[in-house]
């Protein structure tokens, strides 16, 4: 259901690279949610660190929301940084898994592609000097 990977990197480091990364395989990000800051803001005490990221290539989304409006409440694509175990995660939910509950079966190659790029953003991502 999840793809998701350990880092060597920070979430900062993450933080910083990632729109970077997203463009490069035509994806842009959209927005930085910051659940730490968030939920302190509402009074939530909330002390880990976590960052999700809002991504997108506009021509996949189009060709999805043609197939079946009713998949626009999982867009955009997430993909989350967080710290767990003392280690940093990056995840994100396979698109596959998503549009498996819909039915379209039209739509399981765009999904596949979606999902390859998300990983290979993810692996780019936590790929460091330390992570070759």
């Amino acid at each position: 259901m999840l793809y998701q990977i350990e880092t060597k990197k920070s979430i900062s480091e993450i933080e910083k690279s990632l729109g970077t990364i997203s463009a490069r395989h035509k994806f842009g990000l959209l927005t930085i949610h910051n659940l730490k800051e968030k939920m302190n803001e509402k009074g939530v005490p909330f002390k880990k660190d976590c960052l999700i990221f809002e991504v997108c290539n506009p021509q996949q989304a189009q060709k999805i929301l043609d197939g079946n409006m009713d998949i626009s409440n999982l867009l955009p694509c997430r993909i989350a940084a967080y710290e767990k175990n003392g280690k940093v995660v990056l995840s994100t939910v396979k698109p596959t898994v998503l549009l498996a509950m819909f039915p379209n079966p039209e739509l399981k190659k765009i999904a596949e592609e979606v999902e390859r790029v998300l990983i290979s953003i993810i692996d780019e991502a936590g790929r460091g000097a330390e992570n070759p």
